[in-house]
């Protein structure tokens, strides 16, 4: 899988928090897009979602997605690990971050503090 074709399939399937995206990418980058800044542009809709109390459920379906997703390519990988999980939790207070670490995968975890050397409730 490509990291343009991962982009237009979580836009397929997770169409709420694509358009988040969409208009985060927008505000902070302005066309054209770029595909490894929208997956950024993602993590910050779910870091607004996080801060706003969304229940963490809500994203589980992409958050497996995406761990899934992990395994496809190198391209898609290196995005995922940068532009996604390493942008993930930024800002997000700890009491509300929290949920959404406990039902973080393992391997997204790993990647998150292989970066940052911290969890987000530290």
């Amino acid at each position: 899988m490509t990291l343009d074709e991962l982009a237009s399939d979580v836009r397929d399937r997770f169409p709420t928090i694509s358009e988040a995206a969409d208009r985060l990418y927008e505000r902070k980058f302005g066309p054209p897009v770029y595909t490894y800044s929208w997956f950024e542009a993602l993590a910050d809709g779910v870091n607004a979602e996080m801060t706003c109390g969304t229940d963490p459920k809500s994203h589980d379906a992409l958050i497996a997605y995406l761990e899934n997703a992990l395994h496809s390519s190198d391209e898609v990988f290196k995005c995922l690990d940068v532009a996604f999980v390493e942008n993930l939790f930024w800002q997000v207070p700890v009491r509300k971050a929290e949920p959404y670490w406990q039902r973080l995968p393992a391997k997204m975890k790993a990647l998150y503090e292989g970066f940052h050397h911290r969890t987000p409730l530290d």
